[in-house]
C-alpha cells in the first residue's frame, strides 16, 4: 500500500509539472520566510495532494513549493507533520518518500528547538551533528520495502558530513556564530519539565524538539544525504527556564530567520 501511495502521489505531482527538483527543504515552525527568496514556479496546497496529511500547527502553512533558490531547483515543504498531531510515523514521513521519488539528491531540514547547552542563546542556529531518538514509534516499523531501503539501515552518519562541512564554511563566510550539537527528539506536544530537561542534558543532548528525527531516519533508509539545523527558540537549563508560548517561539524563530535563510541559500548554491 505504501509503495502504491508513493507512486500515486509522485505521479500526480509529475503530471502537474515537469519540474525536476535537485534538493528538498523542510521548513520548521516559524521558518517559512525562505519562500520569499525562492523564484517560485508552482505551488501545491497539501489538501490538494493525494495521500498528503494536513498540517495543523501554527506557523506551518501547508504548501509544497517548486522553484529556484541560489540557481538550483528545489522543492520546499512550507510546513511539516508531527507525531503529536495524531499521525502515524509513516504518515509523518510520507512526504520525504515522495520528495525522494521526485528525484531530490539532498534533503535539508530546519526546526525550532529548546536549548540545553549552557553556551547557547535564544535565536542561535545549531547544526545537528547527531540525534537521540526518544519518540515511541519508528517510521520503519512494519513491513520493509526493499525497493526503498534495507531492513536495518546504518545510522553511523545520520547527518551528511559533506553537507555539515559546507554549512560551516558558509557560516564562516557569513559571519554566523553557528553552534553544533546533538538533538533529542521527544513526542510532545507539551514541553518538558525541569527534571526532564536535566535528564536530556545528562544523556548528552544539546537541544530538544518534536520533529526532524523521523524524516532523517526515512532519508537515511533511502540513502538520501540529509542536513538539519535547529533554531534555538527558548533555553531549557536550570536558571534560564521560562514559561514558553507559541508567540515566544515564533518571535525567536523570526529573529534567527535571516541567518538561517542565508545559510540554506549558501549550502544549496554550493551543491554539485
Amino acid at each position: 500500500m505504501m509503495l502504491k501511495n508513493i507512486q500515486d502521489t509522485t505521479n500526480y505531482l509529475k503530471n502537474q509539472s515537469d519540474f525536476e527538483p535537485e534538493a528538498g527543504i523542510i521548513l520548521g515552525t516559524g521558518l517559512g520566510g525562505l519562500v520569499e527568496d525562492i523564484e517560485v514556479e508552482q505551488v501545491f496546497h497539501y489538501e490538494d495532494i493525494p495521500n498528503f496529511p494536513l498540517s495543523t500547527v501554527e506557523g506551518h502553512h501547508g504548501r509544497l513549493i517548486y522553484g529556484f533558490l541560489a540557481n538550483k531547483r528545489v522543492v520546499v515543504m512550507q510546513g511539516r507533520f508531527h507525531y503529536y498531531e495524531g499521525y502515524s510515523m509513516q504518515e509523518v514521513t510520507f512526504p520525504v518518500r515522495v520528495l525522494n521519488a521526485l528525484g531530490i539528491q539532498k534533503l535539508l531540514i530546519s526546526n525550532a528547538a529548546g536549548g540545553l547547552n549552557p553556551n547557547f542563546e535564544v535565536s542561535d542556529l545549531m547544526i545537528i551533528s547527531d540525534h537521540i531518538n526518544l519518540q515511541p514509534e519508528n517510521p520503519l516499523r512494519g513491513i520493509n520495502y526493499d525497493d526503498l531501503g534495507p531492513r536495518f539501515p546504518d545510522m553511523s552518519e545520520p547527518y551528511d558530513p559533506e553537507l555539515i562541512s559546507k554549512a560551516k564554511k558558509v557560516g564562516d563566510g557569513l559571519g554566523l556564530n553557528l553552534k553544533s550539537g546533538v538533538y533529542a527528539a521527544v513526542t510532545g506536544p507539551n514541553l518538558e519539565t525541569p527534571a526532564e530537561y536535566e535528564y536530556l542534558t545528562r544523556i548528552g543532548a544539546d537541544a530538544v524538539g518534536m520533529s526532524t528525527v523521523p524524516e532523517n531516519i526515512v532519508a537515511r533508509h533511502m540513502n538520501l544525504p540529509c542536513f538539519a539545523v535547529s533554531v534555538i527558540t527558548d533555553m531549557c537549563l536550570s536558571g534560564k527556564i521560562k514559561k514558553v508560548t507559541i508567540e515566544n517561539v515564533l518571535k525567536a524563530a523570526k529573529n534567527a530567520e535571516p541567518g538561517l535563510i542565508n545559510l540554506i541559500k549558501g549550502i544549496i548554491g554550493d551543491m554539485n
